[in-house]
């Protein structure tokens, strides 16, 4: 008698048991440290996930205080080549629309916030990169052209052309052009001399390398600083040139700011020149 009460208790108590896990497993997860509680209108076996609100705004960027917004630029009217076939100088492009040209040159200082401002910025902009100033870190600037930026030429060595052969002149011309184009997967088609000086051997040599257009300035930054060649104010067409220094990330916001105080817009320099 007292054997059959002993086994029916412990039925009881494991019916119990079998009852309490079942309501555990129900409202949470077991683990090995006891029961999670599961997430409200979750499945129970799914593990609880942060859900954003469909409302919810991105957080601002680093900088957004301090870029100027822009409207998205007019579709390019692309410049007629010269009727003699000659090498287009450009300074200035010639067209009415109220755009500017912001490029960048050179490529010994490599920012490490330059692809935070490209990515917040999001405007077009051209890079006429140098060689050997990019030949210790090449990715820099791909990480760049995945953000937007088109990749041009601007020799090997940086070394000034005018008086040179024009062997010598080719040697850095081309040769700038086809290394870049092995490096960046496009061969540049708009060339800027170092110092942007040129003679008549420069656009000979560089209409035979591929070029399309070579490039002076209107306007150029320096310590944040918009530098003018004109009238104090960047004109529809303007080329602007900046560089990759140490005081990028003021000079960079500093030629966005002049853009938009001419009431102007960025847009893409190879849009203009076929």
């Amino acid at each position: 008698m007292l054997v059959r009460v002993v086994k029916m208790h412990w039925m009881r108590l494991l019916l119990v048991t079998l009852l309490l896990a079942t309501a555990l497993v129900a409202d949470g997860e077991i683990t090995a440290h006891g029961v999670r509680p599961a997430s409200a209108g979750a499945h129970p076996s799914a593990s609880p996930t942060a859900t954003a609100s469909p409302s919810a705004s991105p957080p601002p960027g680093v900088y957004a205080d301090r870029l100027p917004r822009f409207d998205k630029p007019p579709p390019a009217v692309r410049t007629a080549a010269a009727e003699d076939g000659a090498l287009p100088w450009v300074a200035r492009v010639p067209t009415d629309q109220r755009v500017a040209f912001l490029t960048i040159d050179d490529g010994w200082v490599k920012h490490p916030e330059a692809a935070e401002l490209l990515r917040e910025a999001h405007v077009p902009v051209t890079l006429f990169l140098t060689i050997n100033a990019i030949s210790d870190n090449p990715e820099y600037f791909r990480t760049l052209q995945g953000l937007g930026a088109v990749i041009e030429a601007h020799t090997i060595t940086h070394n000034k052309l005018t008086g040179l052969s024009y062997d010598a002149q080719r040697q850095e011309i081309c040769g700038s052009a086809d290394r870049l184009g092995e490096l960046y997967g496009r061969r540049p088609t708009l060339f800027r001399p170092p110092f942007g000086e040129k003679d008549a051997t420069t656009l000979r040599v560089a209409r035979d390398c591929g070029m399309k257009a070579a490039f002076f300035w209107k306007e150029s930054v320096n310590q944040g600083n918009v530098w003018y060649q004109d009238v104090k104010v960047v004109q529809p067409g303007d080329v602007i040139l900046m560089h990759f220094r140490d005081q990028f990330v003021e000079d960079f916001i500093g030629a966005l700011q002049g853009i938009k105080r001419a009431g102007l817009t960025p847009a893409r320099l190879e849009d203009y020149f076929s």
